[in-house]
């Protein structure tokens, strides 16, 4: 492309290029479930498990459904850039290029950016059954208290190096994220029976600063983990995927675990209206008054907590 010449159209096409090679953050999908709206709020039903089996004595029971539900009410997000028209026309080096392709990509990752804000107010902001996404008294119908919000003392761990709570050791990170796991396993419905019997993918999210010690624990979770004697048959067929967050920064001494392989997800993303680009360039009345160009994104759009079964957040201490 001749720089010299570069248009709005030419921008445009950057932008549209950019996304067709940014499918955004592959974590996204394995959290939450994507739904789509028509109206300025959706209402998500959440009415528990169907009833499991029993030997049939004194004629058929019929159990009903709960009605805990959650609403999620659209936002309108908005991203503008603007560029100089003396700009488009002098860039011989492709910034404008690489300015676009920045502005794609803050589309595309603006889900990730508001999922991150979920985790890190899950200890504070109610799910559908009324209690924080992340908490410890968790219940419904028959399925007694439960917690997704669990902390780990390391110091009482059986490890031959021992860390702090902020640099745990890799034997410590292990044990607490099988912890953490079997937590996970344990959870059950309003039925009383389990939620998650059949679950064996997992995604660890963790900060910056305990990402190495998380990557070199997930590596041989399996190895070191029967040699410490834990529970082989929890630990077998699992796969565990270790993401790195900066946006979780402030979690120095958490981290938390997701259940990816359930068709319910434990958040739910939510677009009444794909994020569309708007352009005032040649010709426009902009222009005319400013010399420049302004290319503008806006999306309707929200976040919420769907099955709190899904996750749990663990704290070192």
């Amino acid at each position: 492309m001749d720089q010299s010449l570069l248009s709005s159209r030419a921008i445009r096409g950057m932008y549209f290029a950019r996304l067709e090679t940014n499918a955004g953050l592959p974590w996204v999908s394995g959290l939450s479930n994507m739904f789509g709206s028509d109206q300025s709020s959706e209402t998500y039903a959440f009415l528990g498990q169907s009833p499991g089996f029993r030997e049939w004595i004194g004629g058929r029971q019929a159990k009903g459904l709960s009605s805990n539900a959650l609403t999620i009410t659209n936002k309108h997000y908005e991203s503008t850039l603007e560029v100089a028209v003396k700009d488009a026309r002098r860039d011989k080096t492709g910034q404008i290029q690489v300015r676009v392709q920045e502005f794609a990509d803050r589309s595309v990752t603006h889900w990730a950016s508001l999922l991150s804000s979920l985790l890190l107010n899950g200890a504070s902001n109610v799910c559908y059954d009324g209690s924080y996404y992340f908490a410890t008294d968790h219940a419904e119908g028959k399925s007694g208290t439960q917690s997704n919000s669990i902390s780990v003392d390391i110091s009482a761990l059986p490890a031959l190096v021992h860390g702090t709570a902020t640099a745990p050791s890799v034997e410590e990170f292990q044990q607490a994220l099988l912890a953490c796991i079997a937590q996970i396993l344990a959870f059950k419905d309003d039925k009383g029976e389990p939620m998650n019997e059949n679950a064996k993918e997992f995604i660890v999210k963790v900060p910056v600063s305990l990402y190495l010690i998380a990557s070199a624990a997930v590596s041989a979770v399996t190895t070191t983990a029967l040699q410490q004697n834990l529970n082989a048959n929890l630990i077998a067929g699992l796969k565990i995927s270790v993401v790195m967050n900066p946006r979780l920064s402030i979690w120095t001494d958490k981290f938390s675990v997701h259940r990816v392989d359930s068709p319910i997800k434990g958040m739910i993303c939510q677009e009444e209206k794909s994020t569309e680009l708007k352009v005032k360039a040649e010709g426009s009345e902009y222009e005319f008054d400013n010399d420049a160009w302004q290319f503008g994104l806006d999306s309707w759009r929200s976040v919420g907590y769907g099955y709190w079964q899904r996750a749990c957040l663990v704290t070192l201490v």
